[in-house]
């Protein structure tokens, strides 16, 4: 490619730069979900950009775990001394279903519901907790899911506030 003159080497340079532009934006979305291959436990909806279904991300238990699983040590007003929890940390769900909104509009299977707002998600390590000291939780023990915070490492979430963001038997999550 021959360049001369200063119109097409612009024009290079334009080039250029969308498609770096392009490639950037490209890496920055989240894998591409699969379909939930057993039971559906959680759907996400809303402001996401990331589907697997008609305008919602479904997601099974196997789909969750594969996010990621971590850890949490922590004592609630709902268990007897500290309980460990493992499951998907909220803010890696969100990034999975590249999620855009400042609100998580959250639903239990009971129709409790919840709002959460999504710094909550960014700020903490929020765990999404599929089991509690070693076992996956059923729904009559708080079980697909329960938003378990942080409380022993941060002190500031040891409000009722933050005790009623706890949702368990969470199902649903709505970005807005």
């Amino acid at each position: 490619m021959k360049l001369s003159g200063s119109l097409p080497h612009y024009g290079f340079v334009l080039f250029l730069f969308l498609t770096t532009g392009a490639l950037i934006a490209s890496s920055a979305r989240a894998d591409p979900l699969p379909r939930p291959q057993g039971r559906v436990i959680l759907t996400v909806t809303g402001k996401i950009g990331n589907t697997n279904a008609d305008g919602s991300a479904m997601f099974d238990r196997a789909m969750l775990e594969a996010l990621g699983v971590s850890e949490l040590t922590t004592k609630t007003v709902w268990t007897e001394g500290p309980a460990r929890f493992e499951g998907v940390l909220a803010s890696k769900l969100l990034e999975a279903v590249a999620a855009a909104g400042e609100i998580a509009d959250t639903r239990a299977i009971n129709d409790y519901k919840v709002e959460i707002p999504v710094s909550d998600f960014q700020q903490y390590p929020v765990l999404l907790a599929l089991k509690m000291n070693g076992a996956y939780m059923r729904v009559r023990d708080k079980g697909p899911i329960w938003v378990v915070y942080p409380w022993d490492q941060y002190p500031e979430l040891n409000d009722e506030q933050t005790k009623q963001k706890a949702i368990w038997q969470l199902n649903e999550i709505h970005i807005r």
